[in-house]
């Protein structure tokens, strides 16, 4: 794999797909490469992410206060060479979106063939097993651009 620009997407882009923004984007804050993230429904659109990602990811030293969550667009493809999603609903829901093969080839799982479970109904240890797979995921993805 070749360094490229990476979309992260969920649901709403509230909860996990912020997170994921803000992890890679702080993971590569020395190289050229955009990072961002999107929702495939627009239930949140301009909206701040969940307090509770926002809380994880300062714990850690990541600022994700000033993202807004918007919706994921055709032109993303476009836009983006990896298109990572957090679970197989939203995984069907961007390849309907692809026009082209090329379009379905940037699109992936984070996790390989697992998913990154939603944790806006839970409580606040949910969003720290999210965090911790996001970041142990968006470490690998570098990874396999170094080798």
């Amino acid at each position: 794999m070749v360094p490229g620009n990476v979309l992260m997407v969920c649901l709403g882009n509230i909860c996990r797909s912020p997170l994921a923004h803000g992890i890679f984007q702080n993971l590569v804050a020395d190289q050229n490469i955009k990072v961002d993230s999107a929702g495939t429904a627009n239930y949140h659109t301009g909206a701040a992410p969940d307090p509770r990602s926002i809380e994880i990811a300062a714990n850690k030293g990541i600022d994700i206060s000033q993202q807004h969550a918007r919706q994921f667009v055709v032109e993303d493809f476009d836009q983006f060479d990896y298109i990572y999603v957090m679970d197989k609903s939203n995984l069907q829901n961007v390849l309907q979106l692809a026009q082209t093969e090329g379009d379905r080839a940037k699109v992936s799982l984070l996790l390989g063939n697992t998913e990154v479970e939603d944790p806006y109904y839970g409580g606040t240890d949910g969003f720290a097993i999210v965090y911790d797979k996001i970041q142990i995921a968006c470490q690998h993805i570098l990874d396999q651009w170094k080798n």
